[in-house]
């Protein structure tokens, strides 16, 4: 594989979702264009003789207009796709952002310039995608209703078409404000037609609940909203008009639901970045389009985000054995790259939650300060940010922890312990779990001397029951705490599979007081002080960290 092979996964990737998506479109396309074309003509107009060859014209004609419609529907789609929620920017802050460049610059605007085109560039596609939906919808709905006879054109065509343009509209608004575009990982990796078959009644029975508020939506706008396509039909006409338009609603719904469960699928099926095993390449050198991936995308790609699972499951899995292998390499220098880029997500997650919280201090009175809880909006905001990377530092976390276990009995030189890289994973895990319980209102107290307890002098204040911060309240029941339990869970089942894996030798260096020396970095760790992970590594050792 060439030096730009990652970036051609992504693409075969697109290509392979927009051919797949005809399939299902096709079969529903098939299966109720004869259904609503059994029914009667929604039209008192009369109807002409038609021509010999207009049912094959129209019926072509159809098929072509749908499909276009489902591949706008899907290269939008796909526009806006991403593996980590994005902030738009307000519409009244863009427009004000935009009136403050043209007539008032200044540098103070320029510093966040970068920050703003980023936020104005995913608002700019979302409302593309919004703008793509209602035509899309416009387009099926004309494409299904159809034209039945010669006499029906522009007053049916006009109805259907306004009324599939506010389907779309609605269904493109709710696919943006309810997220949906942001790609969810599945916890297992299953083969892609079992993965899709699960989504296919899920995706149904959503279809069905949109498609009955759209068009009851539709139907009332239709009436009061003033438009050229206003005329006077029965009674029966008109109920007939309710069913058809409801049917078609159904099946566009469900197309498109079938096409986003598709795109999950296709965008989140594990790819290997290896050359194939028994290549030269896999002999020389294996794990370079795997670093490549990680070291050189994208930090907010499906990329990277790609590489990163690959990288978990051959450390988690015995499956690959030989590309793990490959990581424990004489030199070292493939081991250390492998950790560097798993730990930095997490020294910039322990960081990010410090800012806020003066830990570039170490005096006992100020680190009290460090371990409140701040009470700043802004802060909450900043950490909402960077809790948003949840499946990251997932990754990460297990990565290094399975990595860091294994090197136990699969690290034949030694790279992991002489490099320093186990002292760096435990002390950064150790770092990310104090700051994401800090975050969360945990609040842990270093003890003088004289007042360490224990079978290894060792006290642990866990939580300051005398008072409750009202900022931490609020975390404790919002969204953002609810991720930060995860990350926090993640984080202790990590240290635990190291400490469980190197329990022995962790008892022996802390009878000989080489425990600190062994697994605890001697710089300043992201979070906290080196007293304060020796602590909570004690804690792991007995099993008592909860």
């Amino acid at each position: 594989m060439s030096m730009s092979s990652p970036e051609v996964v992504l693409k075969n990737r697109l290509l392979s979702f927009l051919i797949w998506q005809s399939i299902p479109s096709t079969l529903i396309f098939f299966l109720f264009k004869p259904l609503l074309s059994s029914l009667p003509p929604s039209s008192s107009s009369p109807s002409s003789t038609p021509h010999p060859f207009w049912p094959l014209f129209t019926s072509s004609l159809s098929f072509l207009t749908f499909h276009l419609s489902l591949l706008l529907f899907s290269a939008t789609l796909s526009l806006i796709a991403s593996p980590h929620p994005r902030r738009p920017a307000p519409p009244l802050h863009l427009a004000a952002r935009l009136l403050r460049v043209l007539f008032i610059p200044s540098d103070s605007a320029a510093s966040d310039a970068a920050d703003f085109r980023a936020r104005a560039k995913v608002s700019l596609a979302f409302v593309l995608f919004a703008a793509a939906s209602a035509a899309s919808g416009l387009a099926a709905a004309v494409s299904l209703c159809g034209i039945k006879s010669m006499g029906e054109g522009f007053w049916v065509i006009g109805r259907v078409g306004l009324r599939g343009f506010l389907v779309g509209l609605l269904f493109g608004l709710h696919y943006v404000f309810k997220r949906r575009w942001v790609l969810e990982f599945p916890i297992i990796q299953r083969p892609p037609y079992f993965s899709f078959k699960m989504g296919v009644p899920l995706g149904g029975r959503r279809a069905l609940k949109l498609s009955i508020v759209a068009s009851l939506f539709s139907a009332i706008l239709l009436e009061l909203l003033p438009h050229p396509f206003k005329y006077t039909i029965t009674i029966h006409t008109y109920f007939m008009e309710q069913i058809l338009f409801s049917i078609a609603t159904f099946a566009i719904f469900f197309c498109w639901e079938l096409t986003h469960n598709l795109h999950r699928v296709l965008h989140t099926k594990r790819s290997i970045f290896a050359p194939p095993k028994g290549s030269a390449a896999a002999e020389t050198n294996p794990t370079e389009h795997l670093l490549l991936a990680l070291e050189e995308s994208n930090p907010t790609s499906l990329l990277r985000y790609l590489a990163y699972l690959d990288l978990c499951m051959v450390c988690e899995k015995n499956v690959d054995t030989w590309r793990r292998a490959a990581f424990f390499e004489e030199t070292g220098e493939t081991y250390k790259r492998v950790i560097a880029v798993c730990l930095k997500p997490l020294e910039q997650l322990a960081t990010n939650l410090s800012e806020g919280m003066g830990n570039s201090v170490d005096k006992p009175a100020q680190l009290s300060n460090q371990l409140s809880s701040p009470t700043d909006p802004r802060f909450d905001s900043k950490c909402l940010e960077q809790l948003q990377f949840l499946q990251l530092y997932t990754w990460c976390s297990r990565s290094v922890a399975s990595l860091t276990a294994c090197s136990r009995k699969e690290d034949k030189f030694g790279v992991a312990q002489l490099s320093g890289s186990n002292a760096a994973v435990i002390s950064m895990l150790i770092s990310c779990l104090l700051a994401v319980e800090n975050f969360m209102g945990k609040k842990t107290n270093l003890q003088s001397p004289n007042q360490l307890l224990g079978p290894a002098g060792i006290r642990w204040a866990t939580m300051n029951g005398g008072r409750v911060d009202v900022s931490s309240g609020k975390r404790r029941s919002g969204p953002v705490n609810s991720k930060a339990y995860v990350i926090a869970d993640v984080l202790r089942t990590s240290i635990y599979q190291i400490v469980s894996a190197f329990h022995d030798e962790m008892l022996a260096g802390s009878k000989a007081s080489l425990l600190e020396k062994d697994w605890i970095i001697n710089g300043k760790p992201a979070f906290g002080t080196r007293e304060m992970l020796m602590q909570k590594l004690r804690l792991f050792l007995d099993y008592r960290a909860t």
